[in-house]
């Protein structure tokens, strides 16, 4: 046997099709407690004419006045008003009263969550007090259908309104939530990014200033020609790291002198590499370049995380072995891969960000990186690009 609050629920569930309404709004209901208080009077003054008798002036007025509550309590509202005229069907019914409980009617089909509830009980009023005293000039059946169809099909049609409506606000929140979210995404993309430029450009040029004004430091005294080239180093490399970062400031935010833009050099690449050795070299690192196979032209992006590979390994060394023999090479084939080993100790597997930035910009542009110690002493870093 079913359980009657299956049953019960059921129903609930047939009967409850549409979402929850929405909350009426202050103005609203203001507008509709005039409504219902106009139509009151209206109906009350109406029903005088016939009757004196209190009671039933009060029931009259409450065949008008739920209407204030016809968007809060869409269906109670209209209950009470058939409730009313059935009361007074014995005096005049005002057809104040009869259009109050079709807007009513209208209504509930309109703004109740219970859609199906609400036009079968339209259906039924309508077509019982059509039965019951169907209004003169029409017969009953047709008297029913010109009451209830349009109340039913403005009903639903203000109800699909607001249903599109409220999807309509729905998809524009979504959409400017998912532009929110991509646009926190775009610039946490880009500060990573210029965090990464910022390392690379800093790091090695530092680097190879700090060692050089220490050794022109210890030799300054003992041999001051050294003193000087050590100098001419570290100012070399400052140049070099101040013309990068003034070439990054401006990609940022071009300024404009007097009508004119800043001009802009290219980023460094892999044609900049015999440089990037010969500072380093002056620093005093031992190091190697051996370049074979065809060179080929790379995009802008993939030449500069080319060149930033060599320039963090050689950073590295000179940052943790100062002194080791290292070699670059650079071998064009199918497939551009680039190699930086050295035979000092490494930095004992430990990656810094520096190495970590180099393998998200690889990734960007579908090449491989890798760094570690090697089968021999040392430490070896290796980056594979799409030729």
């Amino acid at each position: 046997m079913i359980p009657m609050a299956a049953i019960m629920k059921a129903l609930l569930g047939f009967f409850r099709q549409a979402e929850p309404r929405t909350a009426a709004s202050g103005w609203g209901i203001a507008l509709d407690g005039a409504i219902a208080v106009g139509a009151a009077v209206a109906a009350v003054f109406e029903a005088a004419q016939a009757t004196s008798h209190g009671p039933v002036l009060v029931l009259v007025a409450l065949t008008a006045l739920p209407l204030a509550l016809r968007r809060v309590f869409p269906i109670a509202a209209w209950l009470v008003i058939i409730a009313a005229i059935m009361v007074v069907q014995q005096a005049t019914v005002p057809p104040v009263a009869l259009g109050a409980a079709v807007f009513a009617a209208y209504s509930a089909i309109a703004y109740s969550k219970y859609r199906n509830l609400a036009i079968a009980g339209a259906a039924v009023v309508t077509l019982a007090a059509t039965a019951y005293s169907p209004l003169p000039r029409f017969p009953g059946r047709l008297t029913a259908v010109l009451t209830i169809a349009p109340t039913v099909i403005a009903g639903l049609g203000i109800r699909e309104l607001r249903r599109r409506l409220k999807d309509s606000a729905a998809r524009l929140r979504r959409a400017a939530d998912e532009q929110e979210t991509a646009t926190l995404q775009a610039i946490e993309a880009e500060r990573a990014r210029i965090s990464a430029e910022l390392h690379d450009v800093v790091t090695h040029n530092v680097s190879v200033m700090v060692i050089q004004t220490g050794a022109a430091r210890k030799m300054l005294k003992t041999s001051p020609g050294e003193a000087e080239e050590a100098l001419l180093t570290a100012e070399a490399s400052g140049r070099v790291a101040m013309a990068e970062l003034r070439n990054l400031l401006g990609l940022l935010s071009p300024a404009q002198r007097d009508g004119e833009s800043v001009a802009l050099h290219p980023q460094p690449g892999l044609h900049d590499l015999p440089a990037l050795i010969e500072r380093v070299s002056a620093a005093g690192l031992p190091v190697t370049l051996d370049v074979s196979g065809t060179p080929r032209s790379l995009t802008p992006g993939a030449d500069l995380a080319a060149y930033r590979v060599v320039q963090e390994a050689l950073t590295n060394v000179l940052r943790h072995t100062a002194n080791a023999a290292t070699a670059v090479t650079i071998h064009w084939g199918d497939e551009l891969v680039i190699t930086v080993s050295d035979n000092g100790p490494g930095t004992g597997g430990n990656w810094g960000r520096g190495l970590l930035g180099l393998r998200e910009r690889l990734a960007l542009y579908g090449g491989d990186f890798d760094a570690g110690p090697h089968a021999e002493d040392g430490w070896r870093v290796r980056a594979v690009l799409p030729a």
